[in-house]
């Protein structure tokens, strides 16, 4: 335990990455603010510290120091960047805050980018849901995991891809930044559900299966910590129960989102039935002063035109005389 808060090292990267979308999120979210738009503080602090913050740890901490000698450590990497990151990050409505920080040219340029065919393509429910319940598989039972663990390029850019699917995935689903098309909460939440699914039989895939690279661990060498089988196991029982464990967290937020979107659907409809209401009694009104108005005009009508004789004034006079 004492390797949580000793375990340093430099990851490039990871730093570069991080400080680079850190600086560009603060300076368009101040700029945004002087602009007169009303950016969240909260988002903003999800965004800088939960999402930037924990990937920067996962790069230069202890996860980062031991994700090439142990696979618990490495899966508890990929984890945390294909889940939580993205999560803090989408949660962190970046493109909102870029629009704020745009004038009217470079808001229509972007409005037209995430409006786009291929955003559209991107950011369908197929498509991020396959890409995030798709990479863990490929990425462990594939020479892709082995070639991670050797290369050092390989493996910073593999990490800033499985970042960028698990934003993509979060971006499309919690739908708080502009989207090119809205899709309801109840999806995501099926979408939660299969995913947690699938990452109970990859944790018992990995549990049950063959070791992974075993090629390599073999050559690190390691004299210490749990054996390569029980090392294994500890990793597929983080990637399954942990995952399960952010699957729920997720799963009340889609909760929450899907509740407050029933409720705005409900006020809709309400708003629409008193808006047919009102239309219908104002016809209903214009009708009956109409007939109202039709009555008074045949009731004159029927009245006789005086001739100005004083008898003709008195009904009883002119109905005597006309006989």
């Amino acid at each position: 335990m004492s390797s949580l808060v000793s375990s340093w090292r430099w990851d490039t990267s990871t730093v570069l990455v991080t400080a680079l979308l850190g600086g560009a999120y603060l300076y368009c979210w101040f700029r945004g603010r002087r602009n007169g738009e009303q950016l969240s503080t909260g988002r903003a602090v999800t965004f800088v510290v939960a999402g930037l913050g924990i990937w920067l740890l996962s790069g230069i901490g202890m996860v980062g120091v031991y994700s090439g000698t142990l696979f618990w450590v490495r899966a508890l990497q990929i984890l945390v960047l294909l889940y939580l990151v993205p999560f803090a990050l989408a949660a962190g409505a970046p493109f909102t805050v870029l629009r704020a920080a745009l004038g009217p040219a470079g808001r229509k340029r972007l409005d037209a980018m995430l409006s786009g065919g291929a955003a559209r393509v991107l950011t369908h429910p197929a498509t991020a849901a396959a890409l995030i319940l798709l990479l863990p598989w490929v990425l462990f039972f594939s020479p892709w995991y082995e070639s991670v663990l050797r290369n050092g390029t390989v493996d910073a850019l593999t990490r800033i891809l499985v970042v960028a699917i698990g934003f993509l995935y979060f971006y499309s689903r919690l739908q708080i930044d502009p989207v090119p098309k809205h899709f309801t909460q109840g999806l995501s939440l099926l979408i939660t559900i299969v995913e947690s699914m699938a990452d109970g039989i990859l944790g018992i895939v990995l549990w049950l299966g063959p070791l992974v690279a075993t090629g390599y661990y073999a050559g690190v060498g390691r004299a210490w910590g749990p054996s390569a089988r029980m090392d294994q196991t500890v990793g597929a029982g983080i990637l399954w129960l942990l995952g399960d464990l952010l699957g729920l967290i997720y799963s009340l937020v889609v909760m929450r989102s899907f509740a407050a979107d029933e409720r705005r659907k409900a006020a809709e409809v309400d708003a629409e039935l008193d808006a047919a209401e009102t239309r219908r009694v104002r016809r209903k009104t214009a009708r009956t002063e109409a007939g109202a108005t039709r009555t008074a005009a045949a009731v004159v009508d029927d009245e006789p035109v005086s001739s100005g004789l004083w008898w003709e004034n008195d009904p009883q006079l002119r109905e005597r005389f006309r006989r």
